[in-house]
């Protein structure tokens, strides 16, 4: 048996009909299939999605469709890898080869031109493309009945031999009756635009084909497994499948190597679910040929991913190449212009396709881009070639290996947010304004109705409404109309989340931060302004004024807990960059908008912490204790912060007003604390308390 009839075979053992039968029933798949005319169809889909699975299933389609009809079409199949069975001159030695066998009277034919062909000087002609294509274009010209072509993975060839091989194609299609040639491919800009005219079919992820594709693998591989762990492995693995037949097979083939059988270690093992060693392979293999092992194709590749790794939402093209950019060039750029003169969408996009699920080429400003599987993502975290190798050693422990995970998932976190800083940090978003004059009126006018309608009638209340669908008809805006680039929106959205999630060993330069964040800079007021705006809508979704923030607010709210310990200590607060009382003004932000126990690491800072031993800081808890929107909060973590300062209280004598003032807003948590504490002295207006 050859290598291709032996991976066709392969490959229909692996197949589940019903999962490749929706082809069938598709309007181009049919268009194509019965054209009386010669026609080419293209499978597209992304890495590991199943594509040569089906187009086995699609191999033999005609022939049991046409086992009965005269004369009988032929099929001639090809799967490419990535070997020598990718290369131009093998595919058409072995589309040769299976018309030779399946029309023995080409072989006199065949053995013919060969003998002519070394004759003439070429002594292998099996190798010279150009020839086996004008033998194979002559051959099928002489064919009396309708011939099926089918190529599987073009991604797979190197370019040259993609080049080839359309052409060669293309001109077969134009020359040659009744011929039907089907390929497939991932999505690739390149072969694409060759492929413009042919009509395409897209393997998109659906739940369904993943359902029935983890089922007859786990029906193939674990049928020794009881019937209710079979049925919570299937379960899990539909649920998490998201289109990657790849990944459906490696964990099967995993958890049969390990012979798990009882019910909790399964569920054990499903919940830690670790990437197959085949799979990280293959991504590596696929990493090495993305990059071509060049230095500079390694460094672009690495930094897309890693961005994509931890990007809180898929990002478009222009803003990934705008990341990337920034990320891998940054000497010298201070200026969107200047930064603008080194994206190139086009490279960053080829070199990591593989890794990617399908984008719309067409559409660049598309929130589309996203790594094709959750796998993909643990590879680029855990093995990726870039990594330290302590991550990739087997023997570390579990509780070694998590720690290790969390350390490098926080470096990833620092390069996305270095990225936006350095970014938001560009000399232009600090001297021009978001918003031209004429978009600030029009900010000031109601978006969501239309002043001149009659219609009086109330919208009804969708909970399920979403923000999207909210702001579909409202007024928009483009930052990049007013210079500021591609990557504005995502820096200003989201950098407060990566800065949120940074930990102690990869704290952002102070410095940066306390520029981004400076009171009352232009460059605040811009971000803050697309922040409370991300499809960029006029009207903001929520009230965000940037004139009461400083770099002291903003770490209490976004920043980590270890962000702002290490702000409190290093930083010079009576610098202009913050706010005449940054410690009072961060106070009142926590309490309305932050996690209460941020508040207790403010107010014991040797820094600034004192500004808060007063009575205007109980005060303003009071305030904010009293409003109803913040009840839900666990307040003890505040109102223990009196016994903090009972001694400055009893000393400069503000107990008895703070009483008063406790039991004007019916504040009996402070009230308590007051009354129960041996150094609070006064009998007469703990009396006058408790009367209210």
């Amino acid at each position: 048996m050859s290598r291709q009839s032996k991976y066709h075979t392969d490959l229909q053992n692996l197949r589940a009909d019903e999962a490749c039968e929706f082809l069938l029933s598709d309007a181009k798949f049919i268009s194509w299939y019965s054209a009386s005319d010669s026609q080419g169809l293209v499978i597209l889909g992304d890495m590991g999605c199943g594509k040569s699975v089906a187009m086995a299933f699609l191999v033999d389609e005609p022939r049991i469709r046409n086992e009965y009809q005269l004369p009988q079409p032929r099929i001639c199949y090809h799967y490419c890898r990535d070997d020598e069975t990718g290369k131009a001159d093998y595919i058409f030695s072995a589309l040769i080869l299976s018309l030779l066998e399946q029309f023995s009277g080409l072989k006199m034919i065949f053995f013919e031109w060969y003998k002519q062909a070394r004759a003439s000087g070429n002594f292998d002609p099996a190798t010279d493309v150009k020839r086996l294509e004008a033998f194979l274009q002559k051959t099928l010209e002489t064919l009396d009945r309708p011939l099926f072509i089918v190529i599987d993975g073009l991604d797979e060839c190197d370019r040259a031999s993609q080049d080839s091989l359309l052409d060669s194609l293309k001109n077969l299609l134009q020359k040659t009756p009744r011929l039907k040639i089907l390929l497939s491919s991932r999505p690739q800009d390149d072969i694409l635009e060759r492929l413009h005219e042919i009509a395409k079919i897209n393997l998109s992820s659906d739940d369904r084909r993943d359902r029935v594709i983890v089922e007859k693998t786990v029906e193939r591989k674990l049928s020794n497994l009881s019937r209710d762990v079979r049925a919570l492995v299937i379960e899990t693995l539909s649920r998490l499948a998201q289109g990657s037949a790849i990944w459906t097979k490696m964990i099967v083939e995993l958890i049969e190597v390990r012979r798990i059988r009882a019910l909790d270690p399964m569920r054990t093992f499903l919940d830690r679910m670790p990437l197959p060693a085949k799979l990280s392979e293959l991504y590596v293999s696929l990493f090495s040929r993305c990059s071509a092992n060049d230095p500079e194709n390694r460094k672009l590749v690495t930094t897309a991913l890693e961005v994509l790794a931890i990007t809180r939402r898929p990002l478009s093209i222009l803003e990934l190449a705008w990341a990337v950019a920034l990320g891998t060039d940054q000497e010298g750029v201070t200026s969107v212009a200047a930064l603008a003169k080194l994206v190139d969408h086009h490279r960053v996009m080829s070199l990591i396709q593989p890794f990617v699920a399908h984008v719309n080429v067409g559409d660049v400003k598309k929130r589309q881009v996203k790594l094709v599987h959750q796998s993909v993502k643990e590879f680029i975290i855990r093995d990726m070639p870039s990594n330290r190798p302590d991550l990739q050693d087997p023997a570390i422990s579990r509780t070694t290996y998590q720690g290790l995970i969390h350390q490098r998932t926080g470096s990833l976190e620092a390069g996305l947010l270095d990225i936006c800083i350095k970014y938001l940090l560009l000399d232009d978003f600090g001297r021009t304004d978001l918003f031209s004059e004429e978009q600030v009126a029009i900010e000031e006018l109601p978006q969501e109705f239309d002043l001149f309608s009659n219609d009086e009638e109330s919208t009804d209340y969708d909970p399920h409404c979403t923000w999207e669908t909210w702001e579909e008809n409202m007024i928009r805006y483009d930052p990049t109309d007013r210079g500021f680039g591609e990557l504005f929106i995502y820096a200003s959205c989201h950098w407060i989340e990566h800065y949120g999630a940074i930990v102690a060993e990869h704290h952002p330069n102070l410095e940066s931060i306390e520029n981004l964040c400076q009171a009352g800079s232009t460059r605040l007021q811009n971000w803050i302004k697309q922040n409370c705006r991300p499809q960029c809508i006029i009207q903001p979704r929520f009230l965000f004024d940037s004139g009461l923030y400083d770099p002291l607010s903003i770490t209490s709210l976004y920043g980590s807990d270890a962000m702002l310990r290490d702000m409190l200590e290093s930083s010079k607060f009576d610098k202009s960059k913050f706010l005449p009382n940054p410690a009072m003004g961060a106070a009142d932000q926590i309490l309305q908008w932050g996690e209460l126990s941020r508040l207790r690491i403010l107010f014991l800072s040797s820094s600034v912490g004192p500004q808060l031993w007063n009575l205007e800081f109980f005060r303003l808890v009071m305030k904010q204790w009293s409003s109803p929107e913040t009840h839900y909060q666990n307040w003890d973590v505040v109102f223990d912060l009196i016994d903090d300062v009972l001694d400055i209280l009893v000393e400069e004598r503000w107990g008895n007003e703070l009483l008063c003032i406790a039991a004007s807003y019916g504040c009996m948590p402070i009230i308590r604390r007051l009354m129960d504490n041996s150094r609070f002295p006064s009998v007469s207006l703990r009396a006058l308390a408790y009367s209210r």
